[in-house]
């Protein structure tokens, strides 16, 4: 017999929205996602963004977009480059 599945009870919300960007807030922080960093979020329906998951403690995932992000590319975004092919936006790995 299969143990029953463990519902996952992190709590994320967006809390704030501007024409920059948006704040998310953690059980544990609040981290800033500037459109400048994070451009595929900037023309999403309002209400996709708002439909944010903590599926884990190092990431965070948006089902109605398909977009996933590790808290720590939001902390340093930098390293990580952004790729627009023409099917839509993705991410590759690290630059060294």
């Amino acid at each position: 017999m299969k143990a029953p599945a463990i519902e996952d009870t992190r709590e994320v919300e967006v809390t704030r929205v501007s024409k920059n960007g948006f704040w998310v807030s953690l059980p544990e922080e609040e981290v800033y996602l500037p459109f400048q960093h994070f451009p595929w979020f900037r023309d999403a329906p309002l209400r996709q963004v708002l439909n944010v998951q903590h599926p884990s403690t190092h990431k965070l995932y948006w089902p109605d977009l398909g977009i996933d992000i590790e808290l720590q590319s939001i902390t340093y975004p930098e390293p990580i480059a952004i790729v627009r092919p023409e099917e839509g936006w993705t991410r590759r790995s690290r630059i060294a």
